[in-house]
């Protein structure tokens, strides 16, 4: 009998496992409340943690619109200026739990999810504060291209709060920046 498919199989099941059960990350508030429709539509990215699937990327829009089974299409797109071409990437989300509450996983790459968390939002639905499964994931969202001092300075602030580095957010060239 040979181990290593046995090992191998199991070693899959158990990433795929973790993989598919985000959670926030440790000190970090989710939003309550949270309403999905309202959240829905194009996003701004204004700032964000520097990354590879993002790595110098300008101009980057966020759009969320319904699925058929529930969860969130999320169409993620910015240009490379290095390249000079659109890049774009489409994924999935789902609630975590309740949809109330601004918990969510998301994938790009098939069974594979990343959390994705509302840690802020206005009360109009303008400006949001996401992050990832830990610290090192960290996003400042708008519906326009650019915010005001005072929204930077509320987002700052909640970010740092949560201990979050905000001294290491990317400031994204927008088109109107």
């Amino acid at each position: 009998m040979r181990i290593w498919p046995i090992i191998t199989t199991l070693a899959v099941a158990f990433l795929v496992v973790s993989c598919s059960s985000p959670t926030p990350p440790p000190g970090t508030t989710v939003v309550n409340n949270f309403d999905a429709k309202r959240y829905l539509g194009k996003w701004y990215e204004i700032a964000r943690f520097d990354h590879k699937f993002e790595s110098g990327l300008n101009q980057v829009t966020a759009t969320y619109s319904t699925m058929d089974d529930g969860g969130i299409r999320v169409i993620n797109r910015g240009f490379n200026p290095d390249r000079q071409m659109w890049q774009q990437s489409v994924g999935k989300a789902y609630f975590t739990g309740d949809s109330s509450r601004a918990a969510l996983k998301v994938s790009f790459f098939g069974p594979f999810y990343g959390g994705y968390n509302v840690i802020a939002i206005d009360k109009d639905y303008r400006h949001a504060l996401v992050c990832g499964p830990d610290k090192d994931y960290l996003w400042i969202l708008s519906r326009t291209p650019t915010i005001s001092p005072e929204v930077k300075q509320q987002m700052l602030k909640i970010a740092a709060q949560q201990g979050f580095q905000v001294e290491k957010l990317l400031w994204i060239k927008q088109p109107s920046s």
